[in-house]
Order: C-alpha cells, then structure tokens, then sequence
C-alpha cells in the first residue's frame, strides 16, 4: 500500500480536515497569548481540560463538550487570578493547574477507563477522529476564527497596551477573558490532532516561526496561521509516511515539524532584523560638524552593497558603523 492509497480511507481524509481547521485556529488565538507574554497559559488550560475529558467519560457524553466547559471554567478562573496580581498568584495557578491534571486521571480511574483511553486525548489521536469530532472541531474552529479575526484590532490593542486601550474606552477586562475564553476552545479544537500537553507547541511556535520574517501584527497573524497549517497537515502527512517503517504518532510529529520551521527561519529572521537595524535612519544632529577624511579606502555607489540612507539633498552610505557622504573628492563621515 502506497502513502496515495492510505490517504483513499475515510479515516484519514477526516483526520486531514481536523489538522487543517486546527492549524488554522490555534496560531490565530496563540498570536494574542504571545503578544501578552502568556504564551505558557495553553500549557495550562490543557491540564485543567484533562479533568472535563475525564467527566466526560465517567457520564458517557461527548469528551469534547465537557472539556470545552471545563477549560472555559478554568480559563475564566486564570485570568482572574492573574488579573488580581497577589503575590501568591503564581502558586495558585500551580496549584490549578496540578489539581486539573490529578482529577482527570482519578476520574478516569472512577469511569473504569485505562490509560490508554486518556492517553488519545493527551497525546492526540488522529487516526481514530470519528465524523462527530470532525464536526465538533470544524464548528469550534469556526468561532475561533471568527472571533479572533472580526475583533483583531481591538484584540491587539488590549494585548498590546491594556492602558492605552482602556483609555480609548475598551472594556479590557472582557476582552482579556473573551482572549481566555478563545484559548480554551482552541485547546479543545487541538486535542483530538496534538493532545492537550502539546496543544500549546501548535499555538506558541507558528508564531513565533512568523515573527522571524514578519514585520506588522497583521502579517504575524496571517503567517502564524499559514505556519500552523503546514506544520499540521505536513505532520500528518509525514507520521503517515513513517507509519510503513516504524510507529509514530502524528501529534508529537506536528510539534518537531512546527520547531524545525521555527529553526529553518531564524536564520532569515536574524538577518532580517540586522538589515532592518542597518536602514533604520540616524538622528538628525544639526549642530555636530562633519568630519573629514582624505583618504577613503572604499568608493560609495549604487551597487556598493551598503545601506543607502536619504539625508536631505544627499544620499549618505552606512560603513564601519558610520554614516559616510560624497563631497567633492572626499567623504564626510557623521
């Protein structure tokens, strides 16, 4: 059987749709997380989720469902508490996160389920979605994106500066929680294709992977999303293509595949940033004279290869960390 042929079965054609839905809304959501230095809280819901998948299988309903309302419950309670800034703030999210993840494996020990049970929601578990997740995953990812992209200017503005915003007459409180809430729906959405210990890789690193070549937020976000998708399809397509040789489950090859594209391009993104650095243009200094020199070993031109920068009625080059001008014969250096 060839890779073209395992992709003919239903099962994989589903699993296919989920990890593209999910590479889209995961980055989307994890862009504000970023933005509020919050990039770990998926880490966190994801622990807390564990219990609603858990309460799920003890009441024989939809795991999905009940770790939406857990996770939107826990969300909702972070934020709180974060918000509350108490000095023993970070020991009372330790303790809800810990707590969320120790109830789930009791509550699945009550339901009569193993290990192995829980481990597809921890882990993820692709090749096993039924077309109730799939629809599940589509319908969440949906408002995800909905949402995060129809209020992304006001999204940003309270992740990006809470002060500026509130005094622009944004209700901060409500969209910090609306940015919780989002979260732990996207983490709900990306437990069936990476698992919720994971979820917060897929959220995090296409983001960041954007950062290295993006240069505005709207760029970040768009390219998080496309990064998101690649990682995730591409996981899955690559986990199905090891499958033939060795066993190799599709979240953990997501994850590895998101952080080699984060490796690839920060390279690129070094580079970027330092021409970026380079064309950036010096302070106007009015009062300090040009110094000049007559003797300069390099000749300025078009295709010199250094940074032309605009200064008044003339064009000045950046060398050895100056600022070099043509000026008759000489150069003047300021």
């Amino acid at each position: 059987m060839g890779l073209l042929d395992l992709f003919s079965y239903e099962f994989m054609q589903r699993a296919l749709l989920a990890a593209f839905v999910t590479g889209l809304a995961a980055p989307a959501i994890g862009t504000f997380l970023v933005q509020r230095r919050l990039a770990l809280l998926g880490d966190g819901i994801g622990h807390v989720a564990v219990t609603g998948v858990a309460l799920g299988l003890l009441t024989g309903t939809s795991p999905t469902w009940t770790a939406v309302l857990v996770a939107v419950l826990g969300a909702v309670l972070m934020e709180l508490i974060r918000e509350r800034g108490h000095t023993n703030g970070d020991v009372a999210l330790a303790l809800l996160f810990y707590g969320g993840l120790a109830g789930g494996l009791l509550i699945t020990g009550i339901a009569g389920e193993g290990a192995a049970t829980l481990q597809a929601f921890l882990f993820g578990s692709l090749n096993a979605i039924s077309v109730e997740d799939v629809w599940s995953t589509i319908l969440l990812s949906v408002v995800v994106l909905v949402v995060a992209l129809g209020l992304s200017p006001q999204l940003f503005a309270v992740a990006s500066d809470p002060e500026f915003a509130r005094v622009a007459g944004l209700r901060v409180r409500a969209y910090n929680l609306l940015i919780a809430v989002l979260a732990a729906v996207s983490i709900t959405v990306a437990m069936r294709t990476v698992g919720l210990l994971l979820v917060s890789a897929l959220m995090v690193v296409p983001v960041a992977t954007s950062q290295q070549v993006a240069r505005s937020f709207r760029t970040t976000l768009l390219g998080a999303m496309l990064m998101g998708c690649v990682a995730a399809v591409g996981g899955l397509v690559l986990s199905a293509a090891l499958s033939f040789r060795v066993t190799v489950a599709p979240g953990p090859t997501i994850v590895l595949l998101a952080l080699a594209m984060f490796t690839a391009t920060w390279p690129l993104g070094v580079w970027l940033r330092r021409r970026s650095r380079l064309m950036a243009p010096f302070p106007e200094v009015t009062a300090t004279p040009h110094r000049s020199t007559d003797e300069h070993p390099h000749e300025h031109g078009e295709t010199c290869g250094h940074p032309a920068v605009p200064h008044g009625d003339h064009v000045d080059y950046v060398h050895d960390g100056h600022r070099h001008a043509a000026h008759g014969e000489h150069y003047d250096e300021h």
